[in-house]
């Protein structure tokens, strides 16, 4: 599907140490994802979809196995990530918020102003460039991690449940504003989400996970044409087809992590 290969992920393993023992998080992890491709991971809760995309960023280490993303630009961060819980600072403008990882690689004011505006705008939130977050709703403060993300021009972004908090329309409302930005930008993005219908909405392929310890069950092509409006795609029959042959493979899963969590 992608010329280009921008990760790579070879048998990779997790443990964690804990006081009753090691518990394997992942294991024998392999996959590859493509330049500007939209990779979606879904599974059933304590599967490590979380863990897996923090060792991606950096944020943990694996206990084994190898990763390798591919940079391009050396003047360019590798990674952005977007986390479920607001993370913009409360001190600052949203115009700085979306200014800051700029601000932290030495761009010069007025260069990474005007790019945090064109985020801003495309976000819809240039009425409040000069508010605060104290002034701004739930999603509207996510609609800023989106911004500062895509500002900071990361080789690859990760996004970790970005809308899991937020109401049903708030959170179609950004999942709209996502396409259109990464339509754009075309950043290889990997997003974490528990709903199939917010993978099939974004992602060019799904990744199901299995149950603790968590392995890469199967990975689904979403071939629903681009660009999406997410209400027409919704009403599809191939939309529907797809959802369903996702929830008979996450079904089971979903079975098997409360029977598991049930018995320790």
């Amino acid at each position: 599907m992608y010329e280009k290969e921008s990760i790579s992920v070879t048998h990779l393993n997790k443990i964690f140490n804990t006081a009753s023992g090691q518990i394997m998080a992942l294991q024998d992890i392999s996959l590859s994802i493509g330049e500007g491709e939209f990779f979606c991971i879904v599974g059933p809760s304590g599967c490590g979809k979380t863990t897996l995309l923090r060792i991606l960023a950096g944020l943990d280490d694996a206990s084994s196995g190898t990763i390798n993303i591919k940079s391009t630009n050396i003047n360019r961060p590798v990674n952005s990530m977007v986390f479920q819980e607001q993370s913009i600072f409360p001190w600052m403008t949203v115009l700085d918020n979306v200014s800051y990882g700029l601000h932290m690689r030495g761009i010069p004011k007025k260069e990474r102003y005007e790019i945090a505006r064109h985020y801003i705008e495309m976000i819809g939130l240039s009425k409040f460039t000069h508010a605060y977050p104290s002034q701004l709703s739930g999603g509207m403060k996510q609609r800023v991690s989106v911004a500062r993300a895509f500002a900071n021009d990361p080789e690859i972004l990760l996004m970790d449940e970005p809308f899991g908090a937020l109401d049903e329309q708030n959170r179609i409302l950004l999942q709209q504003e996502l396409l259109r930005i990464w339509e754009e930008a075309r950043k290889t993005t990997v997003f974490i989400t528990h709903s199939i219908d917010e993978a099939l909405c974004l992602g060019d392929r799904i990744m199901v996970m299995s149950a603790n310890p968590g392995v890469v069950k199967t990975i689904i092509i979403n071939d629903l044409p681009r660009p999406r409006n997410i209400s027409e795609i919704r009403t599809s029959l191939q939309y529907n087809q797809l959802f369903q042959s996702i929830w008979f493979i996450l079904r089971d899963e979903v079975i098997n992590s409360k029977s598991k969590a049930s018995s320790i």
